[in-house]
């Protein structure tokens, strides 16, 4: 039986209330032995759920390609202070994200959502989940937001967004994250967006330095599936 997918939060290129863009994610990625999948993910949630964790789980993916053996867990902070109490929590622990022994690497990278996006919305948008990383040439970010205001509403309507937002940290850089009903209609949308215009997002490629795209799955426990 078709699965009913999840309305999303509509986007009109407008500012947000400052509540909402205050809004923090944190991208963690776990890495672990290729057959150690199941062992790694089984501490996630009661870690991000324990009584002294802060923030929400929105989403939790297994990559299907690019780099194997990687859970990416998206989190939500109300605050840049509630993401650091959170960080710092994961830094005094000996077994983070309750991996143990199977976690061999562990990332953690902060990120301020683009100011007219609203707060993730979870339910079913999936299940297949594209996850693009864009590093910017330095001073790029002023562009790509004033691209991505342009651009987004309209493909947002047709191909809906979980979330767009910038590196608070680190190298200029772009996340963002697109669910699809599968693979073929990826493929489908994204050719027919850019036969019809809609996309790219006037002057934002140009400031891309590197881009790279994984595809993942939502774990059982995921509340964006």
């Amino acid at each position: 039986m078709k699965t009913t997918r999840t309305r999303p939060a509509p986007i009109t290129g407008d500012d947000l209330d400052r509540e909402q863009q205050n809004i923090r994610y944190e991208i963690a990625t776990l890495a672990f032995h290729l057959l150690d999948a199941e062992q790694a993910a089984a501490g996630v949630l009661p870690w991000v759920e324990a009584p002294d964790a802060h923030g929400r789980l929105l989403g939790c993916w297994e990559t299907e390609n690019g780099s194997l053996g990687r859970l990416t867990v998206l989190r939500a902070f109300r605050d840049d202070a509630e993401l650091a109490r959170e960080r710092m929590r994961a830094r005094g622990s000996r077994h983070p994200f309750g991996a143990g022994e199977h976690l061999t690497d562990l990332t953690q990278q902060s990120f301020a959502p683009f100011p007219f996006v609203p707060p993730v919305r979870t339910g079913a948008f999936g299940p297949v989940y594209e996850i693009r990383d864009y590093h910017l040439r330095p001073g790029g970010l002023p562009a790509t937001l004033a691209g991505w205001r342009r651009a987004l509403p309209a493909r947002h309507r047709v191909d809906p967004l979980t979330v767009v937002m910038y590196a608070l940290d680190g190298p200029d850089r772009i996340v963002q994250i697109w669910p699809f009903e599968s693979l073929d209609e990826r493929v489908a949308l994204r050719r027919t967006l850019y036969t019809d215009g809609v996309w790219p997002p006037p002057g934002a490629p140009d400031h891309i330095l590197e881009a790279t795209s994984t595809i993942a799955w939502p774990t059982a426990f995921s509340p964006l599936t």
